[in-house]
């Protein structure tokens, strides 16, 4: 009886002693929990959450389950679970335009979380701008996301281009500081008979295009005399997708459709990153995944032969409130945020909010998101300080020198002083629906440009009015950084 009393005993010391040296290895220990992440379909961005919840699980203990719908069903998932106060997701990765709609519902970061070094490493145009709803913090960046230039090195620097351009445009080839110049070289480089054309950017209703006609018309549009001015009159909510300015960019939208591959208006950016990478054109504006998969050569045609640089711009941009171009001293580069980079939440209702915010902690440190940005695929770009600044991170991906472009590039957009943001705004899909219509009606050559966006417009202001136009226009100025209207 003694001896098999002291056995037991024995076994169950020995068992505890088992889980308590288990359960220090697990910090903090997370064991037990199964956290629920939803994520649009991968491998882009869904594969990055799964890396993150390796080294979560590793270090915790606790599971991260990630679930992808289509992106086409992201937003209307994610919305019904939290309008429907249920648990399904224990976080929810998303847009920064959908940010307006899902505030509400989500819960305040952590005072925590919000100093210290790893906080401070990321850039302030999200970290101040983008992660930020009235003055409180909802989400975190876990990618960062504005368009850039990318062009083929080999081309720019062959002697013989080089002077065969300067002599037909009168001035040197190199990245170009207007949209002028980005057309010159497209059409320049327009060679269909040789296999390779101008530029490739997205043109297809469904694959992103939206975001590269913001891109062109950011340059005209997004006058620093005149802050927040860009989509709607910060005054009045009136549209202002029809002005000039964005008469004269989509019009170059357009131009730059006509030279690229000859199936090039049913390229999504997926097809310009297979373009860029397999040598098939001169140049091109995305964003920085075209880079990593260009320089990668196990993707890329013209690995060791890739450079970058920040957007065209413009020494003119329309003012929306005396009606006019300003003029400014030199060319004035307006880098786009294009999508703005995806941010990960936690659900008010949701069951396990401490563990939640401890993934989101371990899946956007500088470590482990640095791993995300420099892999292909994963669909993260630069967001923090030492992701630009550390070449020694981009070595199995670039050479020096691409690396040091590319990381430039990426830095000098991201702090660039007249960087355009993109919209954040209830109702963001029914607003950019209605330019996807129109875009490819202009595309394809049935209406003007001033006609598509006229259109646009008159839909716009009938939005505004039907969603609230008072609730609107307070929505809006929050997201472009402006004070509350009095």
């Amino acid at each position: 009886m003694l001896r098999r009393t002291f056995l037991m005993l024995t076994t169950s010391l020995a068992m505890a002693c088992t889980v308590s040296q288990a359960n220090a290895a697990c910090s903090p220990d997370y064991s037990g929990v199964t956290l629920t992440v939803a994520s649009q379909t991968g491998p882009y961005i869904a594969s990055a959450l799964k890396l993150g919840a390796d080294e979560w699980t590793k270090k915790t203990c606790g599971k991260v389950n990630v679930v992808e719908f289509p992106w086409s069903e992201l937003y209307p998932k994610i919305v019904t679970s939290l309008t429907g106060s249920d648990a399904t997701f224990d976080l929810v990765s998303f847009a920064p335009a959908w940010l307006p709609d899902f505030v509400s519902f989500l819960s305040e970061m952590p005072k925590e979380m919000q100093s210290g070094k790893d906080w401070d490493d990321v850039e302030p145009a999200y970290r101040e701008r983008l992660m930020v709803w009235e003055g409180k913090i909802y989400s975190q960046s876990m990618d960062g996301d504005v368009h850039t230039y990318t062009y083929r090195t080999d081309l720019f620097s062959d002697p013989k281009e080089k002077d065969a351009f300067k002599a037909k445009y009168g001035y040197d080839l190199a990245p170009p500081k207007t949209w002028k110049q980005y057309l010159d070289i497209a059409e320049f480089f327009q060679r269909p008979d040789k296999g390779l054309w101008g530029t490739a950017e997205a043109f297809r209703r469904g694959g992103q295009q939206f975001w590269f006609f913001f891109s062109h018309a950011a340059a005209y549009t997004n006058n620093p005399n005149y802050p927040g001015a860009m989509f709607f009159d910060p005054e009045t909510m009136d549209a202002q997708i029809n002005n000039p300015g964005w008469v004269k960019g989509l019009e170059e939208y357009i131009r730059a459709s006509k030279l690229g591959p000859p199936n090039a208006l049913n390229f999504s950016f997926g097809e310009v990153n297979a373009a860029v990478a397999g040598g098939q054109v001169a140049e091109s504006i995305g964003w920085g995944d075209t880079g990593v998969i260009a320089a990668d050569p196990k993707q890329s045609k013209i690995s060791g032969k890739v450079g970058s640089a920040i957007l065209p711009g413009s020494d003119e941009i329309w003012n929306a409130k005396t009606k006019k171009w300003d003029k400014f001293a030199s060319v004035l580069p307006t880098p786009f945020m294009a999508f703005g980079g995806w941010q990960i939440a936690v659900p008010k209702v949701g069951k396990n909010q401490q563990a939640a915010w401890d993934f989101v902690k371990t899946l956007t440190s500088p470590e482990v998101s640095g791993q995300a940005a420099i892999t292909g695929g994963t669909g993260v770009n630069p967001y923090r300080k030492s992701h630009t600044a550390n070449l020694q991170l981009w070595s199995k991906n670039f050479s020096p020198e691409e690396a040091k472009e590319y990381l430039g590039a990426q830095a000098d957009s991201i702090n660039a002083k007249n960087v355009a943001l993109d919209m954040r705004l209830p109702g963001y899909f029914s607003y950019t629906e209605v330019v996807e219509i129109e875009l490819g009606k202009a595309l394809a050559g049935q209406t003007t440009p001033q006609a598509a966006l006229d259109a646009v417009a008159k839909e716009w202001n009938r939005l505004t009015d039907e969603f609230g136009r008072a609730k609107q226009l307070a929505a809006y100025r929050a997201a472009m950084g402006l004070p509350p209207k009095n």
